[in-house]
């Protein structure tokens, strides 16, 4: 069973927070290779986080609610190598355990949107 210690989800938490930092300081080195990776792909993950959600323009999402996205259509699109019902159920927990009250739920519409678009299916992981 996962547990909030669970390696990989602390690998999440330490760069959805670098993520969130560096939207203030964009000048600001990144030091994971994840992070490094994602701010390389950032206008490809950006305009599919646009597709997802069209009602919320990017400078509107919350900046928690921003970098746990980034993280995950990182994640879905680029890296592909976890499941995305996984991918979908880490980002709703670090919604549930960063953001606000609405944040689960919004990144989980806008994920299944993403998923539903892009018909991500559970084969394509690349493990």
């Amino acid at each position: 069973m996962k547990t909030s210690f669970d390696p990989r989800h602390q690998k999440r938490v330490a760069v959805m927070q670098e993520i969130f930092a560096w939207q203030f300081q964009k000048d600001t080195a990144l030091k994971t290779e994840t992070a490094k990776e994602l701010a390389q792909n950032l206008d490809e993950i950006d305009l599919e986080i646009t597709k997802a959600a069209p009602a919320w323009p990017i400078e509107q999402i919350n900046k928690v609610d921003l970098a746990i996205l980034r993280l995950a259509v990182f994640e879905l699109i680029i890296v592909k190598d976890a499941p995305f019902k996984v991918i979908v159920d880490e980002a709703v927990e670090l919604a549930k355990e960063f953001g606000t009250e609405s944040s689960p739920t919004f990144i989980n519409g806008a994920l299944g949107n993403l998923i539903n678009s892009k018909k991500i299916d559970q084969k394509e992981k690349n493990v």
